[in-house]
């Protein structure tokens, strides 16, 4: 657990954390244009809290124990690597306090779980137009030049 420089605790979500951490993965979803069925926040709830899954979730607390953003990890092989991977999936932060620091601290406590977990690798996603995002991103890390493409796998 740690404390970012916006007064807020950096910690894993828990089981009690899900009626704060639903509206704040549905903000996310929304800033990306996307819905999903109610059955997939289920599961994706119980991965996220499951010990055999290679998924963690991340909360920042304000001082009132209000959830201010969000990460979820997920480890996994590389061909590339001989140790694991850690990819950070989703970064949210309510956008009322964007600029304070709880980005760069989720951030941070991620690379700190990729250690404890002697990940080779942290890495993330975003889009193009993503610019505020982008500026954290380009300051504490590397792009890495790569453009995603996905292909559908309708049958």
């Amino acid at each position: 657990m740690t404390t970012s420089p916006a007064r807020q605790t950096i910690r894993p979500l828990e089981p009690q954390d899900r009626a704060q951490w639903e509206p704040m993965w549905r903000a996310y979803l929304a800033f990306y244009e996307t819905t999903l069925p109610q059955t997939q926040y289920d599961i994706t709830w119980q991965r996220l809290n499951d010990p055999a899954e290679p998924m963690h979730a991340l909360g920042a607390f304000d001082a009132d124990g209000r959830l201010a953003g969000i990460a979820h990890v997920i480890f996994h092989r590389s061909c590339w690597l001989p140790e694991t991977t850690c990819y950070l999936q989703d970064l949210f932060v309510d956008p009322a306090i964007r600029g304070s620091g709880t980005g760069a601290a989720l951030i941070d406590a991620t690379a700190d779980l990729a250690r404890e977990n002697q990940a080779g690798r942290l890495y993330w996603l975003t889009q193009e137009t993503n610019t505020p995002a982008r500026r954290l991103y380009d300051r504490i890390a590397t792009a890495s030049g790569f453009i995603q493409y996905r292909k559908p796998l309708d049958p």
